[in-house]
């Protein structure tokens, strides 16, 4: 979505698409202009926009490897509040099923922690039998069928 497709999402609640416009542009111009002046901008539930200083730093030209002096900038961030995490982490089944996710999550707890208890203990009785087991010096782990450091040569691999 882009800010024309906003603005039409926005002019459908609002009625008409200039008012709309004028929200949205004035929602934004304030966001970047309080952020520029080095002040946060929280949004309870959707999430933190403020301004973050890069430090001065010596890179390296990739092509040719030479030093290259990267002067002290500044970058806007955001950080998503809870509220959007939940909508976007949700099935995709919208924004008032994200909202009454947590709820039915808490409801549930209670049924769900005495329904595991059993599968717990049983779930542990195989770790401490395998805790207690002699170790072979062999690695257990499904083999991938691709060397990740080291070929048969004993040299490092090539990307490929």
């Amino acid at each position: 979505m882009n800010k024309r497709d906003l603005i039409d999402a926005i002019s459908g609640r609002m009625g008409d698409k200039k008012t709309a416009t004028e929200a949205v542009n004035a929602v934004l111009d304030t966001i970047q202009d309080t952020v520029a002046r080095g002040d946060k901008v929280s949004i309870t539930g959707f999430g933190v926009f403020e301004k973050q200083v890069r430090a001065a730093r010596t890179a390296r030209n990739p092509a040719t490897g030479a030093a290259v002096k990267v002067p002290k900038t500044s970058v806007p961030k955001f950080r998503a509040g809870a509220d959007f995490k939940a909508v976007v982490n949700a099935p995709s089944r919208g924004r008032r099923a994200a909202a009454a996710a947590p709820k039915r999550a808490a409801a549930a707890a209670p049924k769900r922690a005495a329904a595991a208890a059993p599968k717990r203990a049983a779930a542990a009785a195989p770790k401490r039998a395998a805790a207690a087991a002699p170790r072979t010096g062999r690695s257990t782990a499904p083999r991938t069928g691709r060397a990740t450091t080291a070929g048969r040569t004993g040299r490092a691999r090539a990307g490929r």
